[in-house]
């Protein structure tokens, strides 16, 4: 079976030690739910298997030689004096203008390309981060409390857009959230 697998990873932030011969399997093209008490490591983890941080020792070994990864971060992290369209384009230059109109539409921000992200909401925020994700070349979806802020009918037609737009492909996510977590579906990994 072909995954993500961590061997022996060790982590720390300095003299504090998040991670000590960590081994996990994250299964390639299904969804994968990280959940554990705040403080536990999890974003850290996805850190880790981006790239964004590299192991004090281990490895994170990959199914495949080369790695496309996006990441929805929890505070969405977009460009505040950028559009919603170039937002996205910053990612994947390719896409095109009805790709990007479809999936807006989708998650609720139908028309929105145009607008500066600096005078969205904070839930159209998180949803145009969400969309940059979901419209990204990637073989590896990672999720670190991507629906954070969204109200919960938001949130459920926005889980539901990700799990159809996912389809086939190796997602983790990190959430607090029992709830987001059986709507999402997948293995939940809770025992950290």
């Amino acid at each position: 079976m072909k995954g993500i697998d961590i061997r022996n990873l060790d982590f720390s932030y300095g003299e504090k030690w998040i991670w000590k011969d960590f081994q996990g399997f994250f299964p390639e093209g299904e969804v994968s739910v990280l959940m554990a008490p705040s403080g536990r490591g999890k974003t850290t983890l996805l850190y880790l298997i981006a790239g964004l941080l590299q192991p004090t020792e281990g490895s994170i070994v990959y199914p495949r030689d080369t790695r496309k990864c996006a990441m929805v971060f929890q505070d969405g992290r977009l460009v505040e004096q950028l559009s919603v369209e170039k937002n996205i384009k910053l990612v994947n230059s390719r896409i095109t203008t009805a790709q990007m109109a479809d999936c807006l539409r989708e998650l609720g921000l139908a028309g929105m390309e145009k607008k500066k992200v600096a005078k969205l909401s904070g839930g159209e925020r998180q949803r145009v981060a969400i969309a940059r994700g979901l419209l990204a070349e990637y073989d590896l979806l990672l999720l670190d409390e991507p629906f954070t802020g969204l109200d919960d009918e938001i949130k459920e037609r926005v889980i539901k857009v990700m799990k159809a737009r996912t389809a086939g492909k190796t997602v983790l996510l990190v959430t607090h959230d029992r709830q987001e977590a059986l709507l999402m579906g997948g293995q939940i990994y809770d025992q950290f």
